[in-house]
């Protein structure tokens, strides 16, 4: 599972599932820099989110490979009622009394997506993704949220959480290793280098 690149994101909105959100160039050296890092791995699946941010990711590492790219709709980013405004703490669509009914469980969450449906999809992408490039290796290219709630899931966590802890930096792999159909180790790395997840542009 590869988080995609930065986003080029001048307003600073969630851009959530809003098309037009391609990588600014930082995030195209990000993609370049994953490519580079997996360019010796036996790596013959690569599939991506639909969204223009994830696409532009995969690129590097299916031109490098000589494959093609898949799309798989599981992937994509989660839905959110936010979608296009600001969403910081103290401003933005938070401050705004009108928004506050969204606001209500963050266990579920009330604002968008359920966590559950969220895991259910994206393991399900992950086992296409396994069966795909079955005794080699695949690469699914995704987002933040996703990634995060499908490794709570798969380490039987909680998938309500601080969005401020999350381990899924600009694109850093989350890789799910198998024996056959069973899941037998979790591994992450940033070959891009950390950043913060509230970074604008993630």
């Amino acid at each position: 599972m590869l988080r995609h690149g930065e986003v080029h994101n001048p307003t600073g909105v969630l851009y959530g599932r809003l098309p037009g959100y391609g990588l600014s160039d930082l995030g195209r050296r990000q993609a370049l820099t994953v490519a580079e890092h997996l360019k010796d791995r036996d790596i013959t699946h690569v599939v991506a989110s639909p969204l223009q941010r994830a696409q532009e990711t995969a690129r590097p590492i299916v031109d490098s490979h000589q494959l093609e790219l898949a799309t798989d709709e599981r992937l994509i980013e989660s839905d959110n009622v936010f979608e296009g405004q600001k969403v910081s703490v103290g401003a933005g669509a938070l401050s705004s009394p009108k928004h506050w009914r969204h606001l209500t469980n963050p266990f579920l969450p009330s604002w968008g997506e359920p966590y559950l449906q969220i895991a259910h999809r994206m393991l399900g992408a992950a086992h296409r993704a396994r069966a795909a490039a079955v005794e080699h290796e695949a690469v699914c290219v995704s987002h933040q949220l996703p990634i995060w709630t499908l490794r709570r899931f798969l380490e039987g966590k909680r998938m309500w959480h601080d969005p401020r802890n999350r381990e899924c930096s600009l694109a850093s792999l989350t890789s799910l290793e198998f024996d056959d159909e069973r899941l037998v180790r979790i591994v992450y790395t940033e070959p891009a280098g950390a950043t913060d997840p509230k970074v604008t542009g993630a």
